[in-house]
């Protein structure tokens, strides 16, 4: 992903022009590497987002909602203490590198002014967000603690002397006044390889990036220098762009060839576009990892226990041989001899084909019977007991696949809930008591709102709990129900027992988009009245029938989703 030090530039040009000279009025970490400070600027508050993520690390003002957890992290209290109320009144970049610095003043508890520097370093696995005390150049905090047997070079702990990270022998394009690219173009006349000379030579340029600076400087008939200046001056006044193609990326360059892409109203904007699917699954699979690997497991295990279920019933499919075996050996046991391990007996059943009767040497000739006949007459007591069993496996299977679907599909905030019933059901041991002998409740959460194009309200559960309560308690018995027909997913509810042609269409794609058939196309969805809806005693959460349904053939379209829930 190039965020690179010439997108960081660009993107401190952005912010600068929206939050100098704000205060800050709330700060939080929703997440273990990810910081947000709220800034006050020009009447608006502005969500600064400062991410250390190995993969995602970035800065930008970002409009996506967080949930804020119940117990502050000693980082985001270090942060309360001293940027509360501070105000921004810088933002630079060291170099070119991805490297940015926030610049605060505010006042001790003396009331003397305290300049404080916030440092984001975008470096992958190593990034980090740290405070800095710029008067005595001292860390007060880091979200990352790096000690010295993790970096020689670099020690980022509370207390320690601040010291950048090591520069790079490369031109910063920006400031180069020496135009190496110049020479460069001369000696590396194919694109590709320019691309790789100018990144060896400056500093902060990503592979897309070195692509499109190379372009620019293989435009014949113009003036070189004018291009590469021209280019870097986009940075300032940027054109947020998606380009999608064999791999996809963000940049701020105009992208005018036939790549496919799509434009954002601003960097920030382009960054939640970009990284929102990317970060919400990455932190699904971090914090539900338990979740995932309970479900993992069950599944196998009941798989497996199917596997063997069928082999049994194959086997008693044997049973009516066993009973022939035990009746020729019964009829014909003159013929028997003891210490025999096989004897040929003709068939009453079948007069062309005789049968061959394996025999136990250490057993009489009516033991070998007997011994046929309670092998028959245990697989015959086995096909009920197996058949209920299969049955009890089969649906076990489908409701972890059902959870299973739910967890892919999930946002962060619904990973709660599903832990609950995972609880509820044995499969996670329940939650401790307190000191008081009393299980916290966890209060769960609430089924998603969306307004068709015609105003009416749908709701969509998205876990089991939120759609049991949705369709058996919250629904009035005329609205509508719908769920993607023999597909794992969600219940939605259209308030309303007489929606228009419209409501219903965009209803059954929520159905369709909020299930395991997402990415399909003419996705069957079925959909009926509520008092048609019942659940049978003992069921699973989420499990119902229904009957009297209509289907409806639907494509999940993600813009249209997001469309009905702004509305």
């Amino acid at each position: 992903m190039p965020f690179d030090g010439l997108f960081t530039h660009a993107m401190i040009a952005e912010l600068r022009s929206k939050i100098i000279g704000g205060r800050v009025t709330k700060i939080s970490q929703p997440f273990p590497n990810e910081i947000i400070l709220t800034i006050r600027s020009q009447r608006q508050n502005h969500p600064l987002l400062l991410s250390a993520h190995p993969n995602y690390a970035r800065i930008q003002i970002t409009q996506i909602p967080y949930n804020n957890p119940p117990v502050p992290t000693n980082f985001t209290m270090t942060l309360r203490k001293y940027l509360e109320n501070a105000k921004i009144t810088e933002i630079s970049q060291l170099d070119n590198d991805r490297v940015a610095y926030f610049s605060f003043t505010t006042r001790n508890e003396l009331g003397d002014e305290l300049p404080l520097l916030l440092s984001i370093e975008i470096m992958g696995r190593y990034s980090n967000v740290l405070l800095i005390n710029q008067a005595e150049n001292k860390i007060l905090d880091t979200i990352k603690h790096i000690g010295p047997s993790q970096n020689r070079f670099r020690t980022l702990l509370p207390g320690a002397t601040y010291i950048q990270p090591p520069k790079q022998d490369l031109l910063n394009p920006f400031t180069d006044k020496s135009k190496k690219y110049l020479e460069l173009v001369q000696q590396f006349p194919n694109r590709e390889i320019l691309a790789k000379q100018l990144q060896k030579n400056y500093q902060g340029i990503a592979t897309e990036h070195a692509l499109y600076l190379a372009d620019r400087l293989h435009d014949v008939g113009d003036d070189l220098s004018t291009n590469w200046d021209q280019t870097l001056k986009q940075a300032d006044c940027p054109t947020p762009t998606i380009v999608e193609g064999n791999k996809t990326f963000f940049t701020f360059f105009k992208y005018d060839n036939d790549s496919k892409v799509e434009n954002a109203e601003s960097l920030s904007v382009l960054l939640d576009k970009f990284y929102q699917k990317k970060a919400t699954s990455d932190r699904v699979q971090q914090q539900g990892s338990q979740l995932f690997h309970v479900i993992k497991v069950n599944l196998q295990k009941n798989r497996k226990k199917l596997k063997k279920l069928q082999q049994t019933m194959n086997s008693t499919q044997k049973a009516d041989i066993l009973r022939v075996k035990g009746e020729l050996l019964t009829t014909y046991l003159f013929q028997v001899k003891r210490g025999m391990t096989e004897i040929e007996l003709p068939n009453y059943y079948d007069s062309e084909k005789p049968v061959k009767i394996a025999l136990s040497n250490q057993l009489s000739p009516s033991q070998n019977a007997q011994k046929y006949f309670k092998k028959y007459q245990k697989l015959k007591n086995a096909v009920e007991y197996v058949t209920n069993q299969i049955k009890i496996t089969k649906a076990e299977i489908n409701y972890l696949e059902e959870i299973e679907t739910q967890l892919e599909l999930a946002d962060p905030q619904d990973l709660p809930d599903i832990k609950v019933e995972l609880q509820q059901e044995g499969y996670l041991r329940a939650q401790k008591q307190n000191k008081s002998g009393k299980v916290r409740k966890n209060k769960l959460g609430q089924p998603d709102t969306f307004y068709s194009s015609e105003g009416t309200k749908i709701s969509v559960g998205k876990n089991n709990l939120q759609n049991d309560r949705l369709t058996l308690k919250m629904a009035q018995k005329k609205d509508i129900w719908l769920h993607a027909k023999n597909i794992h997913g969600s219940h939605v509810i259209i308030h309303n027992s007489q929606p228009g042609e419209q409501t219903l269409l965009e209803a059954a794609e929520l159905a369709a988009y909020y299930s395991k058939a997402r990415s399909s196309g003419n996705v069957p969805v079925d959909y009926v009245e509520v008092k048609n809806i019942r659940k049978p005693n003992g069921a699973k959460p989420g499990f119902v029938i229904y009957e009297g349904q209509q289907t409806l053939y639907v494509t999940p379209d993600e813009d249209e989703i997001k469309k009905m829930k702004k509305l």
